[in-house]
């Protein structure tokens, strides 16, 4: 079967679809999507595109690109609405995420259709798009879904120049002008992050086939000047605009950082990734481990060393850093979904005949079944934890997700495995659309910030009034509050709403509450109660008891 453009579009509405849920009602995550919504709109604000800050501190971690991207879809939707208040809401800024994954899932079943046929490339699509891990970053307006799509650009590009090398002849040099300039575009949104995967790939299929033809059929004695050529004039300005600071932080604190120590507790030894995996790629998760032996049995295939030249070294590398965070080997779940694919459709996959080879695989195959119960059942037992109530709207995915999930057990106890992958596929579809729809908008209680911000917008006296927060100093609070929030301590809070009594309010946690009262007292003010906020913060797992106070004696709104 061959995928025609029509399957190429509908797979591409489908994709659509289903990213939408929750992308409106979702607030913005803490703590890196806030970061990125609140730099972008004061980039707009200021028209300064060269230098990133979050507030009045530089954000020195990656190129300008994603902000770039970020602001173009909140202009255009403020041109488009006609309303220019889109700026301090959460949707305009997801909008790159959106497309980019869009466009992930239609390269991924092309690359599958390419290599195995169109069915494989169909399955591997919908391995990808039912992933968590790729669902939640899809749905967040980080770099992780954009850069995801620009890799996937890279290696099908890659995989042109593959393919004419393996057939003898010359890649027209379009395709090699349009391959550097992704590297370029990679080098925008991630520095050299995205060389790991470029690089990674390429050398390894070097190594493999025992020669560098490959290097030549890229044209990389010049190629490599297109990258540069993109990427040249932001570092050459924000050089000179930082003097020099920028590549100081991002090069040397948060790249070479990351590789030498864990950073912000997220430090964890090799094989973090292989014991997440289970988790972040169900239900692909199972039957690419099955998968396996045979994948490596085919390994000396153009197509299948195409893939693992594709996802071992990316792998390995982030394995080895210090610092790991799941997103990281994002970029290897197509190829891994493509091998998955062929393996469920297009390979007799052989059993395992050891006993260690059974066992294994049936403790996996118990795992990956809880996994997928918990998967279920989790949106209505947070609700009920969280909330101390359940809506009968959460328990609808629920009747639909677990029978499924029963059949498809039954299968695998059948062996009819391609049927069981269709059956946890829809399992995982139900689902996620259920959590994004009908359990998220009813977590109240870790939607602190949202909350808050409401509140806020009511009751500050005055149209410039700003928000004190010693205690609660998420980013979706400055966001959600248009940038207005200072995060101070509670003694420098005190002095500030002294000093500004006529029009501002503080946010105090009862854990700060006596400190801050009584730096007041030393300064001759006392606060009144304007409105009291309890609940979760969910970044660092410490239950809120937040009061909002304005000085005794300011005008009530």
């Amino acid at each position: 079967m061959t995928l025609s453009f029509r399957h190429y579009a509908l797979l591409a509405a489908l994709a659509f679809l289903l990213a939408l849920p929750g992308r409106m009602s979702l607030p913005p995550l803490d703590r890196d999507e806030p970061r990125y919504m609140q730099a972008t709109a004061q980039m707009l604000s200021s028209g300064n595109f060269l230098d990133i800050r979050f507030q009045d501190q530089p954000r020195y971690l990656q190129p300008a690109g994603i902000y770039w991207l970020e602001a173009a879809a909140v202009k255009t939707a403020e041109i488009v609405t006609q309303d220019p208040k889109l700026r301090h809401e959460s949707w305009p800024y997801r909008l790159p995420s959106l497309i980019a994954s869009i466009f992930s899932i239609v390269l991924t079943a092309w690359i599958g259709s390419r290599l195995f046929g169109g069915v494989v490339g169909l399955l591997a699509a919908g391995l990808l798009l039912v992933a968590p891990l790729f669902a939640a970053e899809s749905r967040m307006a980080t770099i992780d879904s954009v850069l995801l799509l620009d890799i996937l650009c890279i290696q099908t590009l890659l995989l042109r120049h593959f393919e004419d090398m393996q057939a003898g002849r010359p890649t027209p040099r379009r395709y090699s002008l349009l391959y550097w300039a992704a590297i370029g575009v990679g080098l925008m949104l991630k520095g050299p992050i995205v060389l790991i995967p470029a690089i990674g790939t390429i050398s390894a299929l070097c190594i493999s086939l025992r020669h560098a033809s490959l290097l030549r059929q890229i044209r990389s004695g010049w190629g490599w000047i297109i990258s540069l050529l993109i990427v040249l004039p932001w570092c050459a300005g924000i050089t000179l605009v930082s003097h020099g600071d920028f590549f100081r932080h991002a090069v040397g604190h948060n790249l070479l950082g990351k590789i030498t120590h864990a950073q912000e507790t997220h430090g964890f030894p090799p094989g973090y990734y292989c014991l997440l995996f289970l988790l972040a790629f169900w239900p692909g998760a199972l039957f690419a481990v099955r998968a396996i032996p045979t994948i490596w049995q085919r390994r000396i295939q153009p197509n299948v060393l195409f893939l693992l030249c594709w996802i071992i070294p990316h792998w390995l590398v982030f394995e080895c850093l210090a610092t790991k965070l799941p997103h990281y080997v994002l970029p290897t779940y197509p190829a891994i979904a493509i091998l998955t694919a062929a393996s469920l459709l297009v390979w007799q996959t052989s059993s395992l005949r050891s006993f260690w080879g059974k066992l294994g695989t049936g403790l996996y195959t118990a795992l990956w079944s809880i996994a997928g119960l918990i998967f279920c059942m989790a949106g209505p037992v947070l609700l009920y934890r969280m909330e101390g109530h359940v809506f009968a709207e959460a328990l609808l995915p629920v009747c639909g997700s677990v029978p499924l999930l029963a059949v498809g057990i039954w299968l695998l106890w059948k062996r009819e495995w391609r049927d069981s992958a269709f059956c946890a596929i829809g399992t995982a579809l139900l689902t996620e659309v259920g959590i994004f729809l009908c359990i998220i908008p009813h977590l109240t209680s870790i939607q602190l910030s949202p909350r808050i911000a409401e509140s806020f917008a009511q009751l500050r006296p005055c149209q410039n009034s700003v928000l004190i927060s010693p205690s609660y100093k998420e980013p979706s609070l400055v966001f959600l509050t248009g940038g207005t929030a200072r995060l101070l301590s509670p003694t420098l809070a005190a002095q500030s709403l002294h000093d500004h009594a006529r029009c501002d309010l503080a946010l105090v946690d009862q854990k700060d509450d006596s400190t801050f009262k009584k730096a007041l007292t030393q300064l001759g003010s006392e606060v009144i109660l304007y409105d009291q906020f309890e609940g979760l913060n969910y970044s660092n797992g410490h239950k809120m008891h937040l009061r909002l106070y304005a000085i005794n004696g300011q005008s009530s709104p």
